[in-house]
């Protein structure tokens, strides 16, 4: 290096571990669990366009829930402060297990709405929807320990906080739908439901299939369209 020459080093590299997933790629199991890992952050994706998109005022409120899941999740391993398997190359606490909290939340809230809340599903499809969300949150959990992000014990952690507090946010959506009590002459609901109407906020998911709804109001809005060019033409 000649004198006077000046070397500029780049700072180290840093991995976005959100969605960094190690595996063994020599095994097809260690692959399907690796894709499993990405499905909170699906499900985060799927949240926020269709609260966006829709509006629902019920997908509002387990999409609240579901990310005061995730603080909790947050506090509780900065609390307990306990590592992950030593096996493991990931960064962070492990207690109790994020991935199995998001999931056990959305699962029992999904399985709580479809036979408690909603008015428009039959049994059946209630039963379907109620267990392919359990079954694949049962997956995303073993996946967990097969991938030995966490130990058993953490993923059960995990599960037992999800489900409380699927059931608790269950028990206080229910509370603010169905208090009776008036205040400066609206009830809760009331409340909440008037503030959303400012972005258009609506509460129809409990008596419609929204997606056959908006599709007969296509087909509605088509044949009057069609009727008033015909009208046109003659």
């Amino acid at each position: 290096m000649a004198e006077g020459d000046t070397y500029y080093t780049e700072p180290p590299l840093a991995s976005l571990s959100l969605t960094h997933v190690y595996y063994n790629p020599h095994d097809p199991l260690s692959l399907v669990s690796a894709w499993l890992a990405l499905v909170p952050q699906a499900l985060v994706i799927s949240y926020t366009v269709l609260s966006w998109g829709q509006r629902e005022i019920e997908l509002i409120l387990m999409f609240v829930g579901q990310l005061g899941c995730e603080a909790v999740n947050w506090a509780l391993k900065r609390l307990i402060k306990e590592n992950r398997p030593t096996q493991m190359h990931g960064k962070g606490y492990g207690m109790p297990s994020s991935h199995s909290q998001f999931v056990a939340f959305f699962s029992v809230y999904i399985t709580l709405w479809v036979f408690f809340r909603n008015r428009h599903l039959s049994p059946t499809k209630s039963l379907a929807i109620s267990s392919i969300s359990l079954l694949s949150a049962a997956a995303i959990c073993a996946s967990r320990i097969y991938l030995s992000y966490h130990t058993p014990k953490q993923v059960l952690a995990g599960i037992v906080a999800g489900v409380v507090i699927a059931v608790a946010w269950f028990c206080v959506t229910s509370f603010l739908r169905h208090h009776p009590d008036k205040y400066w002459g609206r009830s809760m609901w009331e409340w909440i439901m008037y503030f959303g109407s400012f972005v258009w906020v609506k509460d129809m998911c409990l008596e419609v299939d929204l997606v056959e709804h908006d599709w007969h109001a296509w087909r509605r809005l088509v044949d009057a369209n069609s009727r008033a060019y015909r009208e046109k033409q003659k």
